[in-house]
């Protein structure tokens, strides 16, 4: 059947055959696919978009993060006879060094800090493909790059930097990170060392508007177990992280070449922590034995510590 069309010429009814009715859903599919939803945080491909501004949350463990832990405090950490060397030797006047002042904490460390954070994503634009997160700290301003488009790892004789090389991959909407090249740095900022040999894998993991960032090292110069612990944040959108400019300046007069320390077996303030809180010597100590609750039945056991004056 015809009928006439504005210009008079017949037209034909256009029919809907079961190819053109696949057609449409298709296309209708596609563009609800494309529809964010309202009751969770936008999803790439494979996990939670991790993508804004999160502002630190400091009520678990303030006092370690922000004023520091106590001169020999190596409570609940895995470490062996090498690190508490390192610990015992260390001086906080070593800061005030010129090349000490303006570095930052390397990424293992970072989130532990006055750490506003913003991340982003790197987009691929032909293919839309996610090629990487970069993240942004308020404290020194480090930024740092987690390649997700697969690469390699560098050879071990790449160069070492305070971010390291690291690469994600998805793990549910959980993203796990995996770092090397760091390098040298700290686990507690009292001297406890973490070695450029270390491998660090890290956990991303977001609920709602909080992100949990689980830190674990793997070091096999100073600890003997892995080491880990959590960092928690809350989404900010009004966060503004302020420029961190830094600026070295001679703090101290003193000769050239000199480097705060102490010889071993000479630094007295390691004895202070366990004396004031009355914790055994042997528990200050550290080691991986102080990490597991069964640990408090051995403390009852022990004597407390006293004071080198006593």
């Amino acid at each position: 059947m015809h009928r006439a069309g504005r210009t008079g010429s017949p037209t034909r009814q256009p029919r809907w055959g079961p190819r053109m009715a696949i057609a449409g859903l298709m296309m209708g599919a596609a563009a609800s696919a494309i529809l964010p939803a309202r009751a969770q945080p936008p999803m790439n491909a494979v996990g939670y978009d991790l993508t804004g501004e999160w502002a630190p949350r400091f009520h678990e463990d303030q006092p370690e993060r922000i004023p520091g832990p106590e001169i020999g405090d190596y409570l609940g950490l895995p470490i062996n006879e090498a690190a508490r060397l390192h610990a015992d030797s260390w001086d906080a006047s070593i800061l005030t060094l010129p090349e000490h002042q303006c570095k930052p904490h390397p990424s293992d460390y970072a989130p532990r800090g006055p750490a506003n954070l913003r991340i982003w994503k790197e987009i691929d634009a032909p293919s839309q493909q996610l090629i990487a997160y970069h993240t942004h700290i308020s404290w020194q301003a480090p930024e740092r790059t987690i390649w997700m488009d697969g690469r390699p790892h560098p050879p071990d004789y790449a160069a070492h930097t305070w971010q390291g090389f690291s690469t994600g991959q998805w793990e549910g909407d959980m993203l796990t990170m995996t770092t090397t090249h760091l390098k040298m740095g700290w686990i507690r900022r009292n001297g406890i060392p973490r070695s450029d040999k270390a491998i660090v894998t890290e956990h991303l993991v977001r609920h709602g508007d909080y992100l949990t960032w689980i830190v674990v090292i793997e070091d096999p110069v100073y600890l003997t177990e892995p080491f880990i612990r959590t960092t928690n944040f809350v989404w900010d959108p009004h966060q503004q992280i302020a420029p961190y400019p830094c600026q070295i300046v001679d703090e101290i007069d003193r000769p050239q070449g000199v480097v705060p320390h102490h010889l071993p077996g000479q630094n007295t303030f390691v004895l202070e922590f366990p004396a004031r809180y009355g914790v055994p010597a042997e528990a200050a100590r550290g080691g991986a034995e102080t990490m597991y609750p069964e640990y408090q039945l051995k403390l009852k056991t022990m004597p407390p510590a006293r004071s080198a004056g006593r």
